[in-house]
């Protein structure tokens, strides 16, 4: 990011309409990529002054224990659920699960999931890192994920959505190839960085099961019933320039054993429906590079 412009500079402003046709694999038109945050937070994590970890006084047993529901019960649902369905995760991953909780990425592994970059915990920001501390937590990053799974990541999810002006530059300077840290587009997109290349890929914040459960307050069903009008709009614009739908998750969330039924017909839906390129991140930036050329 560039500081002190109004305009960051990221990227070119391109307007919706009349965009160079993007065909997804088999004619598909709408590219859906499920996200699942695989997550560690800390109960008594160090103080950031920019902000809060917990909005309780630390510690905050009741969120840490709410969240860690993710690792030993619906992980496990939330992930059998998607195999079922045919849906592979592109794993937002806080890397120090690879130590706490080694078998649940192992779980994510076996599946033929990718991984990338959630950072180290998502109860340390961003926020205040000078860059040695920024590029270590890359390192990292690229090292431990690397060791437990033998894939190196290609994506970054800044933890909490926490950044400094150099995030991007540095993220494309190790060659990592994507971010999901740009909520500005339903196509992928070149984004300006200082050295390599990256692009933005779709991620959400609108259909995130985050905002639906605990911004927006909403019923599974009207969380279910977001995630197809979401599907069938996307699809049905797909049709001029291939468009992507990401459903990002928390397992604690969706997992729990009155939520998983009502996602398990969106998958079903989504997975009947005949125009969904059921795909993992990395897949649909590679395919979305093979047509752009030099935007790419």
């Amino acid at each position: 990011m560039r500081e002190g412009a109004a305009d960051p500079g990221l990227y070119d402003f391109a307007p919706y309409r009349d965009r160079p046709k993007i065909v997804w694999p088999g004619g598909k038109t709408v590219a859906v990529w499920v996200a699942p945050n695989l997550e560690y937070y800390e109960i008594d994590p160090p103080a950031n002054p920019q902000r809060k970890s917990w909005t309780k006084p630390h510690p905050d047993i009741v969120g840490y224990a709410h969240r860690d529901h993710s690792n030993r019960v619906s992980h496990w649902r939330m992930a059998e659920a998607m195999s079922r369905h045919g849906f592979p995760g592109s794993v937002s991953l806080s890397v120090a699960l690879c130590q706490h909780h080694p078998d649940v990425v192992e779980d994510g592994a076996k599946r033929g999931w990718e991984f990338f970059s959630h950072g180290i915990y998502n109860t340390r920001y961003t926020y205040g890192m000078d860059e040695a501390q920024e590029r270590a937590i890359i390192e990292d990053s690229i090292a431990t994920v690397q060791a437990a799974t033998g894939q190196r990541i290609r994506g970054w999810l800044a933890p909490a959505l926490t950044h400094t002006p150099r995030t991007l530059d540095l993220i494309a300077e190790y060659g990592l190839d994507y971010t999901c840290d740009l909520y500005h587009d339903d196509q992928v997109q070149p984004v300006k960085v200082a050295k390599g290349r990256l692009a933005s890929i779709p991620y959400s914040l609108e259909v995130n099961d985050h905002y639906g459960f605990f911004v927006y307050n909403m019923s599974p069903r009207d969380y279910a019933d977001t995630l197809i009008r979401q599907f069938e709009r996307l699809a049905q614009e797909g049709a001029a320039s291939g468009t992507v739908m990401c459903i990002p998750l928390h397992a604690y969330l969706i997992g729990q054993p009155h939520r998983i039924g009502a996602f398990e017909r969106v998958l079903e839906h989504i997975a009947a429906d005949g125009r969904a390129w059921i795909a993992r991140a990395g897949e649909i930036v590679d395919a979305w590079r093979a047509q752009a050329g030099a935007a790419a």
